[in-house]
């Protein structure tokens, strides 16, 4: 079992950055790939981003690409998702999760966090 909280949520402007972080305890993290998934205001949860176990792969959505960085820090069992030239459609509750990495380069999720929301105002 691995949990999973995140932080770093809040809201700001179009054109901010904001990091958010995810902290994990519970069996070993760096067994798991990492990733970042996001769900607005009806509409489905969507990929972001995700970072293999030893942080040398990532992928990205069309979306993220370009404006998001993920990384990861297994001694601390941590990961963040740092987010640039934020926009209004990036306003989203934002999950944190532990899982593999799928052939189509997204995510198979095993954990997930509760969430932390981002508001980006226009």
């Amino acid at each position: 079992q691995v949990q999973l909280v995140e932080s770093g949520g809040g809201l700001v402007q179009a054109g901010d950055s904001l990091t958010l972080a995810c902290t994990a305890s519970g069996r070993a993290f760096s067994h798991y790939a990492m990733g970042w998934f996001r769900q607005a205001p009806g509409k489905e949860r969507e990929f972001v981003a995700t970072i293999s176990n030893t942080g040398q792969t990532t992928y990205y959505s069309d979306a993220a690409e370009g404006r998001f960085t993920i990384t990861r820090d297994n001694a601390k069992s941590t990961g963040s998702l740092q987010m640039n030239s934020l926009k209004p459609e990036d306003t989203a509750t934002y999950y944190c999760t532990a899982g593999g990495i799928s052939t189509t380069h997204t995510m198979i999720v095993d954990y997930w966090g509760q969430g932390t929301q981002v508001t980006v105002s226009s």
